[in-house]
């Protein structure tokens, strides 16, 4: 039997989906958002830029050159001398969700799979990006959409988002991984942004580069999505693993305490690894688990780093 939950995701029992995404933890993300990239906010803060707009920032006498279409008639028949309007630039946040698609993704042994936190923010970061009319763009790596997401203004950059986030299943994405992604996204993103990677950060560990080079003119958020049994064998007796990318197997005897100890170690040393990486690129980090209220923790987080 299927459910319809939070944004209208369809959930079975093989993709549980995102969950209850309450509407004030969604309203808090929406603040913590909103607050995020120094006020590039149209109408909640005054740009300091001066180009085309809706807000009137001074009047002053005409220049050879100016756009005669901005001249004042009012202040020029009172003055008797040509002046031109000056506005104020607008300005909108953007937000880009970089969405891990891998099979990597499919694994999940707690509440719900890796894939299914992963489509939780996207969708909860798109409704905070697109809620007061500011834009949200996609860009999926390993499978799902063929093409980026363009951002979109309000609710048609959400609606575009969800259908983009409603196929799991065709052609595959941008890129293969996530550095070639991160790569294609650094040559369209001009204006400043929110950059939010959302992936387990497994594969290839070749993307810091890109990761420095977007933190350089964007605020980047890291947003690692890990399933307990990742950190920790439990003791099952033997059993068979499968690494869903490369299709490769292994026979493991988890009764091992000494391979269940060495599991753990390795487990922790990789986490600490893309940890350190990801804090030398500045990327601000947060860890969500399939297992709990990944919502609460995401939201606590933006907050607590706005403040």
């Amino acid at each position: 039997m299927t459910r319809l939950r939070a944004f209208g995701v369809v959930e079975t029992p093989e993709r549980p989906g995102p969950g209850p995404m309450p509407e004030p933890l969604l309203r808090a993300l929406e603040l913590s958002i909103g607050r995020r990239v120094d006020g590039l906010l149209a109408g909640d803060h005054r740009s300091s830029l001066l180009g085309r707009g809706s807000e009137l920032a001074q009047v002053r006498p005409y220049v050879p050159g100016d756009d005669v279409r901005l001249i004042d008639w009012n202040v020029t028949a009172r003055t008797r001398e040509p002046h031109v309007r000056v506005q104020l630039a607008e300005r909108v946040l953007v937000t880009w969700v970089v969405l891990d698609r891998t099979p990597s993704m499919d694994f999940g042994t707690a509440d719900r799979r890796k894939a299914d936190v992963a489509l939780g923010v996207a969708l909860a970061l798109g409704h905070a990006a697109s809620v007061r009319g500011n834009r949200v763009g996609l860009v999926p790596f390993g499978g799902g959409s063929s093409v980026p997401l363009p951002p979109r203004q309000g609710r048609a950059g959400l609606v575009g988002l969800l259908v983009a986030l409603g196929d799991e299943s065709s052609g595959g994405g941008v890129a293969s991984e996530l550095r070639p992604a991160l790569t294609a996204l650094g040559a369209v993103a001009r204006q400043r942004s929110l950059v939010a990677v959302v992936s387990d950060f497994r594969g290839p560990r070749d993307w810091r580069p890109q990761i420095v080079d977007l933190a350089g003119h964007h605020d980047v958020l890291a947003v690692e999505i890990r399933d307990p049994r990742e950190d920790h064998l439990v003791d099952v007796g033997e059993v068979w693993f499968s690494d869903p990318e490369s299709g490769a197997r292994l026979r493991v005897d988890t009764g091992d305490a000494g391979l269940r100890s060495r599991f753990a170690e390795a487990a922790a040393l990789e986490r600490r690894s893309v940890a350190d990486d990801l804090a030398s690129a500045r990327a601000s980090h947060i860890v969500l688990s399939t297992e709990g209220d990944w919502l609460g923790d995401l939201a606590a987080h933006l907050g607590g780093k706005r403040r």
